[in-house]
């Protein structure tokens, strides 16, 4: 510890965001500096435990609890309040391929489980790390380091998300030589086109891929496996090859009216907007436009504060988001203990946005949408709905019931569709005939992530499932661990 009693002397504290209202007239990222000062003085406020869950990494009844990819908390927190910078990189190096994502976009599991929020409120562990990584490449400590030698094996990674980019990472430091095939236009998968801008601003996504390029990982865009370049040719072009491909297929909502013009899929309304933007400052209209619209966005969870996010940024004349699910409660429930991540009530960037700008929670709670209105030239005009309430059935099961004479109509120009998604699509699976599980994701087991066809291994949603980029960096570096013991007998990545 840096300071033993830290923990009870200093307060949490973190960064100041920029004004709601400032910032929703702009792409750039969120949040305000934080002094070096500051941040040893909360790296001082980790409790150095003698079982720390923040990197436990643990399920506890079916809920995670800590940083699943087990990054050293401790130790960088600790090297921080005593203001050893560059030791504290080479911990936060040593599991996590890229925090400067995971310390923008990840939840936060490991202050989820942090001991000093069993009676205060846990370390500010998230900023901390993006002030490492990023200082880091301020000082010039991040640079290419191409392997000192290669294997003379070939590996193709199929995908550019952080699981792809992970395992592609690894593999390139064990010396082996990776393409990594992307069907977009950019490289990055999830982390391009499917975060927006305000959150991950693209420019670091690009620096990290040109930082791989430059250690020798090939990058092939605009080539989807499976439709473009033939599955098969994988096989017999490469010594083994790992699926990365997301889990990209959205749950759709069948209800009446679903065909009617300016219904969207929140990842085609996100993608399209941030390619946009980078192509051309959205001057050139090629994306689905909010500007002056109603705005309906169904689903409650990131991808839908994005949509509410990307919405107002766009002008639109008011936005709604409408939950299925009950509000969560402010403090932590009975069925909800610490260290398990807390399901609590919170006002993420959008909702923020939208309460500073029109002046109430855009969110509304036990919601469902019954069917879709149409005008005379089939575009949306209407959103009708019902209020649910959530009892047990015959099995103890929570499913929502409809409240008679609850309905009511909501004006909509513009449908945003932000529910999840079902699991990964089936041209590349079918086509190298690798074996699904009970949903639809490629078969392999975890700790393993080798398919039933030899020398195809699958890592991140595609394998596991809709789930956070924390697990999908996790993921492919198992998998490109399991990689390189498979072409090599034996492995030295962790």
């Amino acid at each position: 510890m840096g300071k033993p009693t830290g923990f009870m002397e200093y307060q949490r504290e973190l960064p100041d965001d920029r004004a709601p209202l400032e910032r929703i007239n702009d792409w750039d990222e969120l949040h305000c500096p934080f002094s070096e000062e500051k941040l040893k003085i909360q790296g001082s406020r980790c409790m150095g435990c003698g079982t720390p869950f923040c990197h436990s990494g643990t399920v506890i009844n079916g809920m995670i609890s800590g940083c699943p990819n087990h990054n050293l908390i401790p130790e960088w927190n600790d090297l921080v309040s005593r203001g050893l910078w560059k030791e504290a990189l080479t911990r936060l190096l040593k599991t996590n391929n890229f925090p400067e994502f995971t310390s923008r976009v990840c939840p936060a599991l490991c202050e989820g489980a942090c001991a000093a929020g069993l009676y205060s409120d846990p370390v500010t562990t998230k900023i901390i790390e993006n002030a490492i990584i990023e200082r880091a490449y301020e000082e010039g400590w991040i640079a290419p380091c191409p392997p000192s030698g290669r294997t003379g094996k070939k590996v193709a990674v199929v995908g550019s998300g952080p699981s792809g980019l992970a395992c592609a990472d690894q593999l390139n430091k064990a010396g082996h030589r990776v393409t990594v095939f992307e069907r977009a236009d950019r490289v990055g998968g999830l982390l391009m086109y499917g975060i927006p801008n305000m959150k991950l601003d693209k420019r670091i996504v690009q620096r990290r891929v040109d930082l791989m390029a430059a250690e020798g990982v090939t990058f092939v865009t605009s080539t989807e496996v499976g439709k473009d370049y033939p599955a098969k040719k994988l096989l017999q072009e490469f010594d083994a090859a790992v699926l990365c491909g997301g889990s990209t297929k959205p749950r759709d909502l069948p209800i009446e009216g679903r065909n009617l013009k300016g219904i969207h899929f929140a990842v085609e309304f996100l993608g399209a907007s941030t390619k946009s933007l980078l192509d051309s400052g959205l001057a050139d209209g090629n994306y689905i436009s909010a500007a002056g619209k109603d705005v309906i966005v169904i689903g409650g969870g990131d991808t839908g504060t994005d949509c509410v996010g990307t919405a107002l940024r766009h002008k639109c004349n008011s936005v709604n988001q409408l939950e299925i699910m009950p509000r969560l409660p402010l403090e932590r429930a009975a069925n909800n203990p610490w260290p398990q991540f807390p399901r609590v009530f919170k006002v993420d960037y959008g909702q923020a946005e939208a309460e500073a700008l029109y002046g109430a929670d855009p969110r509304h709670y036990c919601v469902t949408a019954q069917k879709f209105a149409g005008d005379e030239y089939g575009y949306v005009k209407e959103v009708h709905t019902i209020q649910v309430e959530w009892i047990k059935d015959d099995q103890g099961r929570l499913a929502p019931r409809e409240i008679p004479g609850t309905g009511k109509v909501w004006s909509a120009q513009l449908v945003l569709l932000a529910m999840g998604f079902t699991g990964p699509e089936n041209t590349l699976l079918d086509q190298l005939g690798v074996e699904r599980d009970g949903f639809s994701n490629a078969k392999a087991e975890y700790g393993k992530f080798a398919t039933n066809v030899k020398g195809v291994f699958a890592a991140g949603d595609m394998r596991r499932g809709q789930s956070l980029v924390i697990w999908a960096i996790n993921e492919g570096r198992g998998a490109a661990r399991e990689c390189d013991r498979y072409l090599m007998g034996s492995t030295m990545l962790k």
